[in-house]
């Protein structure tokens, strides 16, 4: 196309600028007409009319149903054609895969989970995450993949897309994840900490563009996910909100990373366990010993589940777990000053025994006017919550982060948006 061609170049011109902008107002629903469009941006309307009709041109708008009349003709809605791409989300977590695939708009229209021990390494999992993205993916459009997210449950370099020595995935440390995934899609690929996936599942979710929240997930390992102004804080390497290694003062108790008194090795869903077994060993009583002693498996979700039904044993696990989480929330509040904390995970199931404690040492080790406005909640628990936020992740990469890049070419490319070297 000869008005594509022009804009194919080095510098970004106010043609190309306020084209960009249009896109992304009718993408996020800023406005659905012409009219619209000119008062938001301030453009004529010839101006804006020619900006309309170079994006339809290039497939990114087309013409809707007639808008309400404000006493003349009734203007033509636009809208954005997210049907011309799908997004691939894949959640790794320690014992599970989780798969999914939504259209541009976000929400996921296939999905696939199984249970995984994420400890096979990375050859065996990309190999079974990717046959299952394969058939989720014939069960949707046929049209092409624009972008691919993936989770997993350690430090990742945001920008390589590789895992940086994860404790709980032995075999990972500096494998590129997104060479396998670009590979088989043709895509560009998105490697993320799962926790900065559910945090940006509640800003979707809340539809909170300027959010300051931390998402908090206890589960086998414990991790923070932290919005600021609606923006993931990563940090300068990507290790922003890692507090499942930060040192508990007094405990001497062995994590996995190798180190001693890590908050995970205290608190996490494993150290429940641990804790639970020995418990038990000693001769604890009441229904979660009982079962255990009769066969039952001894996971977090379990303890959680016996504290929230009533088990002293359990409950004495949840509110010790929580103590000294909320310790280190604390100290998360103070620097970082949320609105919100969103608590997550397998400690979820064990509802306001978890939270309640959580809610009291955060209150107590916070500065007042950190905690003025706070307010402390459980996650809906929803298992598609990270593949949500995978796919939020890549719409803020295409739309928001690279747009300019690619948006000539008509889709996104890997060359464009992770060119080599």
């Amino acid at each position: 196309m000869a008005k594509e061609s022009t804009l194919r170049f080095g510098a970004q011109t106010d043609e190309v600028t306020s084209l960009l902008r249009i896109v992304n107002m009718v993408r996020a629903g800023d406005a659905a007409t012409r009219p619209e469009i000119g008062r938001v941006t301030g453009l004529g309307r010839g101006v804006v009319t020619q900006r309309v009709d170079q994006a339809i041109e290039m497939g990114y708008l087309e013409d809707g149903e007639f808008g309400p009349s404000s006493g003349g003709r009734a203007p033509r809605t636009l809208r954005f054609r997210s049907g011309r791409g799908r997004i691939v989300v894949c959640a790794l977590g320690a014992l599970h895969i989780h798969v999914g695939v939504a259209m541009l708009e976000g929400d996921i229209l296939e999905q696939s989970h199984r249970a995984w021990d994420i400890a096979r390494g990375p050859a065996e999992t990309l190999d079974t995450a990717l046959a299952m993205i394969d058939e989720v993916l014939a069960r949707t459009p046929d049209v092409p993949v624009w972008g691919v997210s993936v989770g997993i449950p350690g430090p990742v370099d945001f920008h390589s897309g590789r895992p940086v020595a994860p404790p709980i995935m032995p075999g990972w440390n500096g494998f590129d994840i997104r060479r396998r995934f670009e590979e088989r899609y043709e895509a560009p690929v998105w490697v993320d900490n799962d926790v900065n996936l559910l945090a940006l599942n509640e800003r979707s979710r809340r539809r909170d563009e300027s959010l300051d929240l931390i998402y908090c997930k206890v589960g086998s390992g414990i991790g923070a996910g932290l919005l600021s102004q609606g923006r993931i804080h990563r940090g300068a390497n990507g290790a922003a909100g890692d507090i499942g290694h930060v040192r508990v003062a007094g405990s001497d108790a062995l994590c996995r990373c190798g180190k001693i008194g890590c908050l995970e090795a205290v608190a996490g869903g494993w150290a429940l366990v641990r804790d639970a077994e020995v418990a038990v060993a000693d001769g604890a009583a009441g229904v979660l010993a009982a079962r255990t002693r009769e066969g039952e498996p001894l996971t977090p979700e379990a303890i959680a589940r016996a504290a929230e039904n009533g088990d002293a044993l359990a409950i004495s696990l949840i509110q010790q777990c929580a103590r000294v989480v909320g310790e280190s929330i604390a100290a998360l509040v103070n620097m970082f000053n949320p609105g919100t904390i969103v608590i997550g995970g397998a400690v979820v199931g064990a509802g306001e025994v978890f939270l309640a404690e959580v809610r009291q040492r955060v209150y107590e080790l916070s500065l007042p006017l950190a905690t003025r406005d706070l307010a402390i909640v459980q996650s809906q628990n929803d298992l598609r919550e990270p593949l949500r936020g995978g796919a939020e992740m890549v719409r803020e990469q295409l739309f928001d982060a690279t747009f300019p890049r690619w948006f000539a070419d008509g889709r996104p490319t890997t060359a464009a948006i992770h060119p080599a070297g």
